[in-house]
């Protein structure tokens, strides 16, 4: 009885300073605690395009990036320059809302349609409202 405990008894010390020497090296190493400086970062919008991929804006320390984040990366697609811009909210918008009416153009067989020029006229007008510098 007294050889399993005398095992039982080493494995247990041995064990405590493996594990007394793995903290020790990891303070050592700076693994655990140091002060980190941090980046300002701000996200100020994001766009999904797909499943698993989108375009984010960001600030960072005063530059404004376009990001194309997917599962795999996140590259830089372009700096926006340092002029204010204004983003409209896709929400319900009042009365004095600044997206143009539609065009009045007379019917045509593709009113409404994917394939009118209308259709497109005014998408375009919406979106370019849409981003004011």
């Amino acid at each position: 009885m007294s050889d399993t405990l005398e095992l039982a008894l080493r494995v247990t010390v041995s064990l405590g300073l493996v594990l007394a020497l793995l903290w020790f090296l990891a303070r050592r190493m700076g693994a655990g605690g140091g002060a980190v400086r941090r980046l300002p970062i701000t996200v100020l919008g994001r766009q999904n395009l797909g499943r698993r991929s989108g375009i984010t804006v960001v600030d960072v320390a005063g530059r404004t990036l376009v990001l194309g984040v997917s599962d795999t990366e996140v590259r830089l697609l372009t700096e926006l320059e340092s002029a204010p811009f204004v983003l409209e909210d896709d929400g319900v918008q009042g009365p004095e809302s600044s997206v143009p009416a539609p065009i009045s153009t007379p019917p045509s067989a593709l009113g409404g349609s994917v394939l009118s020029p209308t259709a497109w006229r005014t998408s375009w007008q919406v979106l370019r409202s849409r981003v004011r510098r």
